[in-house]
């Protein structure tokens, strides 16, 4: 097993933070639209489960990248409202570069009001000749890009929220 870890700081609250991260509409957007990292493909998402957030939420993503089929299940085994998360795949996978992989959240106050959230992905290499040689050449990239766009995504959003508040704020403070 090999582990990757990112970390970014936000000009936002823990829970804020943990929320935005933890909302595959963000965070999940690098898998569902097309890119040259996805090899020009995408995947779908279909929650498996009535919650999309919380312990036990489980989620599928389908599809195909170089002509290949993907497809397996990730399901939330920790869950620490506001704070930490982890998240793995279950069952049988098709995937590339993985046999299997597990991301883990955490979110923690700053002494500025700030937070800190440290992201992280552990795979497995998967079997067969084809795809181990694919992931020596690009399991690391594509762990670390993954880790950026769901860090920088949920930057980019939070910064909208705030930007769309403070010009709330602003009406609000015209119209009195």
């Amino acid at each position: 097993m090999k582990s990757i870890e990112r970390m970014e700081i936000y000009d936002a609250a823990p829970e804020d933070v943990f929320m935005c991260i933890d909302n595959l509409g963000v965070t999940g957007t690098h898998m569902t639209q097309s890119s040259g990292m996805m090899m020009g493909s995408k995947l779908k998402l279909d929650y498996l489960t009535e919650q999309h957030y919380g312990l036990g939420t489980k989620y599928r993503w389908t599809g195909k990248m170089m002509g290949m089929t993907m497809d397996f299940t990730v399901e939330v085994t920790k869950w620490v409202d506001g704070k930490e998360k982890t998240w793995e795949t279950v069952g049988e996978t098709r995937m590339i570069i993985y046999s299997w992989y597990q991301m883990h959240l955490t979110t923690t106050p700053m002494y500025n009001k700030g937070t800190k959230a440290e992201l992280s992905i552990t795979y497995k290499k998967p079997k067969g000749l084809v795809n181990n040689i694919l992931c020596f050449l690009l399991a690391d990239w594509y762990c670390n890009w993954c880790l950026k766009q769901m860090l920088g995504d949920a930057k980019k959003t939070l910064n909208s929220m705030k930007s769309n508040s403070q010009l709330l704020k602003s009406d609000e403070n015209e119209i009195n």
